[in-house]
């Protein structure tokens, strides 16, 4: 599901590296369906009812990006990004992870002081199938001959058990450190949240748990962010966060992201947006796309040898030198979006 702008030109560069480890022996079926802007354009809905059966069949979804400003007046329900949080919802894929690890070749892109990035590998964990993105009521009405919007910050005590259940799990393979983000000071759902937290939190014993307020943890993501190993937050929460700390890696082009439900099924894609502005230019950082591919095999297909070569494929292109626009720095090597994707399979199958 490549979608809108940007979104087909980087997943065809991570359908070429899966179509490399096909060289390799593993074993794939592949099939591309509409969603987003490209699917109202042609079949008047974002989500046609096809795509969704694809999706809910798939073992994988690998997507691309939605969106384009030429839909932003259209009905709530046929706008693009209600493709993605309907399949989010249809497919109840409530954990998001995404992962932020700073290439050493990229110091210098980041915006960040690179002693306070160097060797940084964080976890954030969002929920993503609940808050105000689908709380209900909802919605822009008439009071006292007055427009008012409304948005629900609604959690159920079971929505938060899980996303932080995972949180904990995550927790458990990595350095053992949980931060549960919250804004419990203010917000009643939020009080439940951590309260929810701390009562999971004695099903693991081995896991520290701390607790920060989302502005806090805005500010000790930007000061000091090696101090954190997993976040889990709340789906509003989290993605401001996590575009936050798209800026220690040097590019939001650089983060790829996973959503899994209960069952392990996984929807797979940069966090960058459409970025309609440089669609079809040849100048997006198609590494997000291909870093989700890695991802995908590692949480999907099982397959963490697969994903370790992809990985170190693409370090190894960035040792190179190779940088597209957004990562470009003095003496490196400016590259399109085409040529980064067949300069990471060539480092695959080199």
């Amino acid at each position: 599901m490549g979608g809108d702008g940007i979104g087909p030109e980087v997943t065809r560069q991570a359908v070429k590296v899966l179509r490399a480890l096909e060289k390799k022996g593993l074993k794939l079926e592949l099939s591309e369906h509409l969603v987003g802007g490209a699917a109202y354009d042609q079949l008047g809905h974002p989500l046609p009812e096809q795509t969704l059966e694809a999706a809910r069949t798939a073992d994988a979804i690998l997507f691309g990006a939605e969106g384009g400003f030429q839909y932003e007046t259209l009905p709530r329900g046929l706008r693009p990004g209600d493709a993605l949080l309907s399949l989010r919802k249809e497919l109840d894929l409530f954990a998001n992870y995404r992962p932020v690890i700073t290439f050493k070749e990229l110091a210098g892109a980041s915006s960040f002081k690179a002693h306070i990035i160097d060797n940084l590998d964080l976890l954030l964990i969002r929920e993503l199938t609940s808050d105000l993105y689908f709380g209900e009521p909802r919605g822009v009405h008439i009071e006292q001959g007055m427009r008012v919007g409304i948005n629900t910050m609604r959690y159920t005590e079971f929505e938060i058990a899980r996303i932080v259940r995972a949180g904990f799990e995550a927790a458990r393979m990595r350095n053992r450190r949980l931060c549960s983000v919250d804004k419990a000071n203010v917000l009643e759902s939020m009080e439940l949240w951590r309260t929810v937290a701390e009562e999971v939190g004695q099903e693991y014993p081995d896991v520290e748990l701390s607790h920060l307020y989302i502005d806090a943890a805005a500010m000790a993501l930007a000061r000091n962010p090696k101090q954190f190993d997993v976040i889990v937050t709340g789906n509003l929460f989290g993605d401001i966060l996590s575009d936050e700390a798209s800026m220690l890696t040097g590019s939001i082009g650089m983060l790829p992201s996973s959503s899994l439900n209960a069952k392990g099924k996984g929807l797979y894609e940069p966090v960058h947006g459409c970025a309609p502005d440089i669609a079809g230019q040849d100048i997006a950082n198609p590494l997000g796309s291909i870093l989700s591919v890695a991802l995908l095999l590692r949480q999907g297909a099982h397959l963490p040898t697969a994903a370790i070569s992809v990985e170190n494929a693409v370090r190894r292109v960035l040792a190179d030198g190779l940088r597209t626009a957004d990562i470009f720095e003095p003496g490196c090597i400016r590259v399109g979006t085409e040529d980064m994707g067949d300069a990471v399979v060539n480092a695959l199958l080199g």
